[in-house]
């Protein structure tokens, strides 16, 4: 038996939100596979499972935020396939196999009845509903029969979103959608009809990824987006209400991005260093690259920038890695953090992984992949707890040079800023030239100047030569 507890999504991150669980009790579960959608300060972020077994029991209901380390489920071998009836107690989540509030053992679930409504679990059957106290009095004071739902949590508990949802459908009935708390809340800020969306889920309840992918898409009017961001949401539908959970969520990730920087300035002695890097080779090679490639496969700067980071923190390892328990670590594998603005304000810092090893056009796609799902809350978990060096480049906002706060444990941040035409000297000949600024902070406590100097000079010897990226 092993448990799934909620991960660390980030030096700043000490709580978390389950907002919706994607495998069920007795599902099988791989290494990798994504299975809970966990909201932080910061994003909304897919987890993925750390081992392959059978989950045996969830712990933790969907809506509920507990602290880092916290057990969410419990995973048994991958031979163990049985289901537990049993639901989590709301705000109250454990690790233990307490019996359900029947005497009766569990029995496995009947053969479903012909007809689009789903079988009952076996404790409605027995005349037991799954509802914690606030739900039944929710529904007690709605007027809502709890045995007339379907409930949407873990072993078809009935959450406060299904008697919420019962109500609206009072007051405009129409037929009932299975959707996970997180997919409802979801279509409800995206203006979304749940009832026009095919769901993927167990049962063909829909998923957030189901509502996202119904969004409007780019025909929708939206305001322009940033260069590689997905269509700007919401649609006009949405309702005016909805804007209060976004400057809610604003304002919590400016408080947690203000506690991670004062941290970080407090507790990094930063040094920073910078150099101009001669990009009249790096520009050429890039226009006649982009003049014979289809359009899908043309590269922007910031590909080359970015390779030229990744292949010079392999040069200089020592500029790689994690200040833990006062000494360095270094980072296994050169995974790039790449600073992502978020619509609204704020940022992310997932990681392109392996940076080091992918070619320009793969690492191109990537990046834009990495850049649309950051900004559309679609980023998993190993994107935003793994980067161990990270990349900020803000010269399409006209910045010419950038001096960046360390994201800790890491202990380096690189810099680059706008390409811009400056008059050079070259072999004795005077010259108009596109140069950029690249800008180094790094952690005085895992290294020095020297060695944050060899990092720049590799940066710079890569980028006037371009054919080695």
């Amino acid at each position: 038996m092993a448990e799934f507890t909620m991960p660390s999504l980030g030096a700043d991150m000490d709580e978390g939100t389950l907002l919706e669980w994607l495998v069920g009790p007795g599902d099988l579960v791989h290494k990798g596979d994504p299975v809970a959608v966990v909201e932080t300060a910061k994003s909304t972020i897919e987890v993925e499972c750390f081992a392959t077994g059978t989950m045996n029991e969830l712990l933790v209901e969907p809506g509920t935020t507990v602290p880092v380390g916290t057990p969410l489920a419990v995973i048994g071998p991958a031979e163990e396939r049985r289901p537990v009836s049993r639901a989590p107690k709301k705000g109250k989540p454990s690790a233990s196999t307490e019996p359900s509030a029947s005497t009766e053992p569990p029995s496995p679930p009947p053969e479903p009845a012909p007809g689009p409504a789903p079988a009952l679990s076996a404790a409605r059957q027995r005349g037991h509903i799954e509802a914690g106290p606030l739900v039944r009095h929710l529904a007690e004071h709605s007027g809502v029969d709890l045995e007339a739902l379907h409930g949407t949590g873990p072993g078809g508990r009935v959450t406060r979103t299904d008697v919420e949802a019962a109500v609206a459908a009072r007051a405009a009935p129409r037929p009932r959608v299975r959707a996970s708390p997180f997919a409802r809340r979801l279509a409800a800020e995206l203006g979304v009809d749940l009832a026009t969306v095919t769901g993927t889920g167990r049962e063909s309840a829909v998923r957030a990824a189901d509502v996202r992918r119904a969004a409007p898409g780019p025909a929708a009017p939206t305001a322009p987006a940033p260069t590689g961001a997905a269509p700007v949401r919401p649609s006009p539908q949405r309702p005016p209400a909805a804007a209060r959970p976004s400057e809610d969520r604003a304002a919590a990730m400016r408080r947690a991005i203000a506690g991670l920087m004062t941290r970080a300035n407090r507790d990094i002695p930063h040094y920073y260093l910078s150099t101009s890097v001669d990009l009249a080779a790096a520009m050429d090679w890039l226009h006649e690259h982009n003049r014979q490639s289809p359009v899908g496969e043309r590269l922007l700067p910031a590909a080359l920038l970015l390779k030229a980071a990744a292949l010079a923190a392999r040069e200089v390892p020592e500029l790689n890695g994690f200040w833990i328990d006062d000494h360095f670590t270094a980072g296994e594998g050169i995974h790039l953090g790449v600073a992502v603005s978020l619509r609204g304000g704020g940022l992310v810092a997932p990681a392109l992984h392996h940076a080091d090893t992918l070619a320009l056009p793969q690492l191109m796609n990537s990046l834009k992949d990495l850049v649309a799902r950051a900004r559309t809350g679609m980023l998993r978990g190993t994107e935003v707890s793994e980067a161990t060096i990270t990349v900020t480049n803000l010269g399409d906002q006209g910045v010419e040079t950038v001096l960046g706060v360390i994201h800790p444990p890491q202990v380096a941040l690189v810099g680059f800023g706008r390409v811009v035409d400056r008059p050079c000297a070259v072999d004795g000949l005077l010259g108009v030239r596109p140069v950029v600024t690249a800008t180094l902070s790094a952690d005085h406590r895992a290294t020095d100047g020297a060695v944050g100097a060899r990092y720049l000079t590799a940066v710079s010897r890569l980028l006037q030569n371009p054919e080695q990226l």
